[in-house]
């Protein structure tokens, strides 16, 4: 009995909360949510209504509060709720499980302090909005790792980390101290220091299969993240490439030409001169290249030239 006081505590709590974000909260929805018996529910109603919390029931209908109460002494604009409900959209569908539960449920807070106009207008919002994403950003073996790595940048804990490379076809584990995380080319990743490599390395979330928290303190004081991306950034050599593009694919580039160093462009004979700056022309540039190449001329350097013309040869008997 004295486990479970404090999770029904919890539970009552969070069904004020819930009440509060709705109109009409049924109890088979809230049986559903906190994974109990009706009957649970209906008893944890009836010592929210002795504690003086003003709930009014409708048979076959639902549990409502009488508009005008509130805990919260917080409101907040339509405005500001709709960039509330565009982030948790993005939440759901960009983040892991684990952190978009967590979310939902601060959604569920910030909710029960709109007034009943607001919550039907939110209602109609948010049937609306659809997020998809292009590719898994995380691993099935591992579907919950910001949250750890959350909470081992904040304690300053080592995670032990087990990470499949591109290369490798095995799993390695290592110690590693995360330095932070960020999102970019449609992928989550995060840099720590590895202490299998003794080195700063860069690791993506879709290649982690396990991750745990350790009790390990961080044996070194790491700068911000922004120092390490930069000095990554500038430590790669880069590479010229100039190419002539039709202008009608130009538009299709846009959005991938800046994960390839894109530089400037200019009109030159009815065509675009496009710039870049590439840190990998052998496996990046060439590659993208082929997808338009059809429409476009290569002006420098030899080696893409070379480079495409291998991966060519290569398709080539493939398909013989």
């Amino acid at each position: 009995m004295l486990d479970e006081t404090p999770k029904r505590f919890d539970r009552i709590v969070a069904i004020l909360i819930q009440l509060q974000s709705k109109k009409i909260v049924k109890a088979q929805e809230l049986a559903d949510r906190f994974d109990c018996s009706l009957r649970t529910i209906y008893r944890d109603i009836r010592t929210l209504e002795a504690s003086g919390v003003p709930i009014y029931s409708e048979a076959g209908v639902g549990y409502a509060l009488m508009d005008g109460y509130r805990l919260p002494p917080v409101m907040f604009t339509r405005e500001e709720v709709s960039s509330f409900i565009a982030a948790e959209k993005l939440m759901q569908k960009f983040t892991d499980p684990s952190l978009g539960s967590h979310y939902a449920s601060a959604m569920y807070k910030l909710k029960s302090v709109l007034r009943s106009t607001d919550k039907d207008w939110l209602s109609n919002i948010e049937s609306k909005i659809l997020m998809h994403t292009a590719q898994p950003l995380f691993n099935d073996n591992s579907p919950n790792t910001l949250a750890p790595l959350f909470e081992s940048i904040a304690e300053k804990k080592q995670i032990l980390l087990s990470y499949k490379t591109v290369e490798s076809e095995e799993a390695s584990d290592r110690n590693i101290e995360p330095v932070g995380i960020f999102h970019e080319n449609n992928n989550w990743y995060f840099l720590g220091y590895c202490h299998l490599r003794k080195d700063y390395r860069q690791f993506r979330t879709d290649r982690i299969q396990g991750i745990k928290k350790t009790e390990l303190k961080f044996t070194i004081e790491h700068g911000p993240l922004e120092t390490y991306l930069t000095k990554k950034e500038h430590s790669n050599t880069t590479t010229k490439v100039r190419i002539l593009v039709s202008k009608k694919v130009v538009g299709h580039l846009r959005h991938e030409q800046k994960y390839h160093g894109y530089v400037s462009e200019k009109e030159v004979d009815g065509q675009i001169e496009m710039t870049f700056m590439s840190r990998d022309i052998k496996n990046g540039f060439a590659r993208w290249f082929l997808m338009f190449g059809d429409y476009a001329k290569i002006l420098e350097p030899e080696l893409l030239k070379t480079t495409l013309l291998e991966l060519l040869e290569i398709n080539k008997k493939r398909l013989l």
